[in-house]
């Protein structure tokens, strides 16, 4: 065999392994790209499912909510927290209804992430928060509701100029058209997130979500569903002792007419109006949440009653992230949040003090010095909020001196 033959059989074999190599490539290519689209598909098919069935969960669980109203208004009289649509429905499994044979509940797979579907919501008395429709009466201001937010805005310290900003807004948005002259007219607000556009700012906004509310026509207040801000700030003459004490007592006995209320706060100086307070309700808002897996989805509806009627007249729905928060944890949290900032700011205060502490000690040759010097930075980085303590400890320092230095000072009883 000559040396020309076996050069070319070691080329052969290396382009054989060669293309070997490159078919295992295309080949693995192929399979995995098709593996992926597969992937694909089943994943955008179970969205699609879930999707689908989240809707009639939610639908149901909406008919389920006009069906407790439907029957409430069979049985008539006052609407107050003690009836059935005022208990909250608390995150229940749907397998333990829905898989279920002969009676008996089927327990799902722990494994299958399909079956991990939990269903939470609560009904809420629209009529207990103030209308902002009531603020307009026959093209002009209604003084009574005015007053009413005049004075809710005050106990929340709230600016007054953005409610004569709402106000004004609100009036020109009633008002006909113009086609002649004059600025544009705003459109008419149809949910509580809107009021943005006629003057308010994020935080006044954020603060007054749970006491007011927008309805689609002029409505009392029940005073057996209104919280105590708005107690207070819907009848002249009552304070928050006055409207704690009224929350109080219809927690043990409802207030079946005005005049129940009367007796319970007993002071002549508090009347209660007809047009502008009552002890039924006619609009309700539900809110239902759906958590499949890691997603969560809010539904929340306003639903108004008539007799036995009971109707949706309006509806949203959106996806919520997990780690996002309902809207009860969210206002409770609204009013602590200056004391958090109070706190966070004197905790970043003192630490950042002694951040710096070790950098200092070098440089420095006692430790009352490194105090004063730590107390002066601190001071300097943020006078308003270190001020105080700056003042306190050097106030507790002088004296601790002083009171050292007397000691000194006064002869023992062994050099007598």
């Amino acid at each position: 065999m000559t040396p020309g033959h076996g050069a070319a059989r070691h080329l052969q074999g290396g382009a054989a392994i060669l293309t070997a190599m490159l078919t295992v490539v295309l080949v693995a290519t192929l399979a995995s790209a098709m593996l992926w689209q597969q992937w694909r598909g089943v994943e955008v098919e179970t969205a699609q499912r879930i999707r689908v069935q989240s809707a009639w969960i939610l639908s149901g669980a909406l008919d389920w909510a006009r069906l407790i109203l439907r029957e409430d208004a069979r049985q008539g009289g006052a609407d107050h927290l003690a009836e059935p649509w005022a208990v909250p429905l608390a995150p229940a499994r749907l397998s333990t209804f829905l898989a279920a044979e002969r009676g008996q509940a089927v327990v799902a797979d722990e494994t299958d992430a399909s079956q991990e579907a939990f269903l939470s919501g609560q009904m809420q008395d629209l009529q207990a928060r103030l209308n902002v429709t009531n603020l307009i009466d026959s093209g002009k201001l209604y003084p009574p509701s005015v007053a009413a937010w005049t004075r809710l805005f005050k106990y929340l310290n709230l600016p007054e100029r953005e409610l004569q900003a709402m106000t004004q807004a609100l009036l020109s948005a009633h008002a006909p058209a113009n086609a002649k002259s004059g600025p544009p007219r705003p459109l008419w607000p149809q949910t509580t997130a809107d009021l943005a556009w006629l003057g308010l700012s994020p935080l006044t906004l954020h603060t007054l979500e749970p006491f007011v509310t927008l309805l689609p026509m002029r409505t009392p207040v029940n005073l057996n569903t209104a919280a105590p801000e708005v107690l207070q700030a819907s009848v002249p003459g009552l304070d928050m002792a006055l409207a704690q004490r009224l929350v109080q007592a219809r927690a043990a006995s409802h207030m079946a007419t005005l005049m129940d209320a009367e007796k319970l706060v007993n002071n002549p100086d508090v009347r209660f109006d007809a047009n502008e307070h009552g002890v039924a309700s006619r609009f309700f808002s539900v809110t239902g949440q759906l958590r499949v897996g890691q997603a969560t989805l809010q539904e929340r509806s306003v639903l108004q009653r008539d007799g036995l009627d009971v109707k949706t007249i309006s509806r949203s729905r959106e996806a919520l992230s997990p780690g996002t928060r309902t809207s009860s944890s969210f206002s409770s949290a609204s009013r602590s949040t200056p004391r958090g900032s109070r706190a966070s700011g004197s905790a970043s205060c003192s630490s950042s003090s002694r951040s710096r502490l070790p950098e200092r000690r070098s440089k420095t040759p006692s430790r009352s010095a490194t105090s004063t010097s730590r107390m002066l930075s601190a001071a300097n980085r943020n006078p308003r909020r270190c001020s105080s303590r700056t003042a306190r400890r050097t106030r507790v320092g002088s004296s601790m001196k002083e009171r050292l230095w007397r000691t000194r000072s006064r002869p023992s009883v062994r050099s007598r």
